[in-house]
């Protein structure tokens, strides 16, 4: 089943979401393994991050294996708070 995982960063950037990203994602352009969706923008009050993985196990597999790490170290410019995560089991998750 497809997991949507919404990250809102409050008083996030755009700077900031592009430091992260470039970080955290393949350096080719492409998305992580297991991610199918990636979208990002501007929100009331910050920055929002849609992401939409094969299941939930892809995503911990990710946010463990690449992204926590990535954060732990430290990302210059990246975002300086974790976010308000809120997560779904998608029924439905179309092209």
């Amino acid at each position: 089943m497809a997991y949507g995982i919404i990250h809102f960063f409050a008083n996030g950037t755009k700077e900031q979401y592009d430091a992260t990203v470039a970080a955290a994602h393949p350096s080719n352009g492409t998305l992580p393994e297991g991610q199918i969706f990636h979208a990002a923008g501007p929100s009331a009050g910050g920055w929002t991050i849609m992401a939409v993985h094969e299941s939930k196990a892809s995503w911990e597999s990710f946010r463990d294996d690449v992204l926590m790490p990535a954060t732990q170290k430290g990302i210059a410019g990246g975002f300086s708070a974790p976010p308000e995560e809120t997560t779904i089991d998608l029924y439905t998750a179309m092209p």
